[in-house]
């Protein structure tokens, strides 16, 4: 059966006209005459057995309707091009896979480490998009997902990378300005907005005493809160495996013990087993298991 679907001339018109409110408007943009816009429209009612734009001497504006099939319409345009454009960027020889990950890990962790991935597969392109929770990974677009152990993922394949333990730290300028204060207590403390307890739990667990653990400036991630410590704000509680470099350098320093407790066990998040994985997936599994093997020692 053939599908009832509108001609694309028909669409684009209708889009554009909706969306300047005007058929001259959508006629400049899209190099036509506004009769034609008109045609088109006029056809793509016909085939609708609606009335898209009511019609006030020269003058045009959405119907009810056309309103709703002007925004249903749009985000199609939007996804086709999307996935076009997509399409168009890849590879002529070789593959590309999606990879959804937390977005402090993306950028703290994973991303540092890709041009050796890219060194050893040169003909793979690794696409990433930030996910800051679990979600449904089957039907996703997504080849894999790098996030924390959680049960949204009952049903899928996970492959335990890293621990998140968190440490304190600061700069070591906060710490020359604090002089003979320089205790925990004394510091202003920074707080990560989606776990409010994380200093209370810090210590109770190591036997730092804290007066007042809730007090200071709370940020939404990891990577802020790291920002705000470089910056001099404050002792920020992060994970240890996002700072290594600024520790190496200086320019962040942990004077105090770290976390007992483990936060968050990072996983790599596939809907098939690794052996059953597509080449270039299975390419990039095996590849950060050895890197969060490498980086764990």
């Amino acid at each position: 059966m053939a599908r009832k679907i509108p001609s694309n001339s028909a669409l684009l018109a209708f889009e554009a006209a909706a969306r300047h409110g005007s058929f001259a408007r959508a006629a400049e943009e899209l190099a036509r005459t506004e009769g034609a816009v008109s045609r088109q429209i006029g056809r793509l009612e016909a085939f609708l057995g609606v009335a898209l734009f009511e019609r006030v001497g020269n003058r045009v504006r959405l119907a009810p309707n056309g309103a709703r099939y002007a925004v249903q319409v749009r985000e199609i345009l939007d996804r086709l091009e999307r996935d076009s454009l997509y399409l168009m960027g890849q590879p002529i020889e070789g593959a590309s896979i999606d990879i959804a990950a937390s977005p402090t890990f993306a950028t703290r962790w994973l991303i540092p480490r890709l041009k050796r991935f890219q060194n050893r597969h040169p003909n793979i392109t690794v696409h990433i998009a930030e996910r800051m929770e679990p979600f449904l990974l089957a039907g996703s677009g997504f080849d894999a997902a790098i996030h924390f152990e959680h049960p949204a993922w009952a049903g899928m394949h996970l492959h335990h990378l890293l621990e998140e333990i968190l440490v304190p730290v600061c700069s070591p300028a906060l710490l020359a300005d604090a002089g003979e204060n320089a205790s925990l207590d004394k510091l202003p403390l920074l707080h990560r907005r989606q776990n409010p307890d994380a200093w209370q739990i810090y210590a109770q667990a190591s036997g730092v005493v804290l007066s007042n653990p809730a007090v200071g400036a709370r940020y939404d991630l990891h990577s802020m809160l790291i920002e705000a410590a470089l910056a001099g704000l404050g002792v920020a509680l992060v994970p240890r495996l996002y700072i290594g470099a600024e520790l190496e350098q200086g320019r962040l320093v942990a004077p105090w013990p770290d976390g007992k407790a483990i936060t968050k066990n990072f996983c790599l998040v596939l809907p098939d087993p690794i052996d059953l994985s597509a080449g270039p997936v299975q390419a990039f599994a095996k590849w950060i298991l050895d890197e969060a093997r490498g980086s764990a020692r």
